[in-house]
């Protein structure tokens, strides 16, 4: 005869083994109590305000949402399938093929990506410190940790004030606070900033047509001497560092610079300022998209899920004049947001991105 305390406790391990089961269903595995978000900083705010409608408007467990970084969270939603496991990852930057294929490995299969509008990268100051113009050119030569050098090798960078780079800009020393290489705005600005300024350089330029790989590598690999400084995932703390450091610049998106104005303004980039319509035409050279990442295998296992998702590219929230344009997301036009609102309903997987 078993003892009633020893059938509870082999019921109590019995319900641990099934719970661990259950985790590695291929359909998601037991459901949490609701919709789980984690990844990029500046998208952030806006998945926060989208979960707090969310929790008000259905009268369920508010979403959790989590700033790791955009490679953080795509590297969380990639671990697998099941409640352990991010039901979103939110991007400043598209997935690489390198993301999508770890999700393949682990078992994340279908994947739906969803843009949900735009924003910019803004290089910033104190609202009283010296106003810059800079031009593309000046980004990489100011921040790369290699240059080329006056026999055609390249070298450690050089440059120690801003002037040392361009004449007709301030004569500052080149300090800028900015994300570290988790982040999607880090990401981003390589892409948007540093890669177009290299290809302006003759002699970095050459190299692009001999060497992908290593042009790559130069365009992409910012100083280690103090001039560029890593300063984590909240874009936040940024702008707050730049107000107490005279003569530094940073790194971060433009919908925190929208919330800062009283502190921060923006520096020009090929006599181009950031702002909504520069950023939703394409003329503001760092300009970019911000997406979401479902796991289809999460919907109708995690409660919510699908209209969490719904919720965030309705035409109240994200559309023109919703409550993220108020948070600083910049819209995208109306058919583009119609269809991806479609891609969202038939929840339609993405292809493996090209790189």
């Amino acid at each position: 005869m078993i003892r009633p305390l020893k059938v509870a406790a082999l019921i109590g391990v019995c319900a641990v083994a099934l719970a661990a089961c259950g985790d590695t269903g291929s359909t998601g595995g037991q459901a949490r109590n609701g919709v789980w978000a984690a990844g990029s900083s500046t998208l952030f705010p806006f998945a926060t305000r989208v979960a707090e409608n969310f929790a008000r408007s259905s009268g369920g467990a508010a979403p959790r949402v989590e700033s790791l970084g955009t490679g953080g969270g795509i590297q969380a939603f990639c671990q697998g399938v099941g409640p352990s496991t991010p039901d979103i990852a939110n991007a400043s930057r598209p997935m690489k093929a390198s993301e999508f294929d770890l999700c393949q490995k682990n078992g994340v299969t279908d994947i739906v990506e969803i843009k949900v509008g735009f924003d910019g990268i803004v290089i910033a100051t104190a609202r009283t410190g010296n106003s810059f113009n800079f031009e593309l050119n000046d980004v990489f030569e100011g921040l790369a940790k290699d240059v080329p050098g006056p026999n055609g090798q390249f070298v450690a960078n050089p440059a120690r004030a801003w002037s040392d780079v361009n004449s007709a800009l301030p004569n500052q020393r080149i300090q800028v606070y900015g994300p570290p290489p988790t982040s999607g705005t880090r990401d981003a600005f390589l892409e948007l900033g540093m890669t177009p300024g290299a290809k302006l350089i003759p002699a970095v330029a050459a190299v692009e047509a001999q060497d992908k790989t290593r042009f790559e590598t130069l365009a992409h690999t910012l100083r280690e001497d103090g001039a560029w400084i890593d300063s984590g995932e909240n874009d936040n703390a940024i702008v707050q560092t730049l107000t107490r450091t005279p003569g530094s610049l940073g790194v971060f998106g433009f919908s925190f610079l929208e919330q800062n104005m009283d502190t921060v303004k923006a520096e020009t980039i090929d006599g181009v300022a950031p702002s909504a319509d520069t950023i939703a035409d394409g003329s503001y050279p760092l300009a970019r998209s911000l997406y979401i990442y479902v796991k289809k295998a999460h919907i109708g296992v995690t409660p919510g899920l699908e209209q969490f998702v719904q919720e965030f590219i309705s035409e109240g929230s994200a559309g023109r004049g919703g409550y993220l344009q108020d948070r600083g997301l910049v819209p995208l036009p109306a058919d583009q947001l119609a269809a991806e609102r479609a891609k969202a309903t038939a929840m339609t997987v993405m292809s493996r991105p090209a790189k």
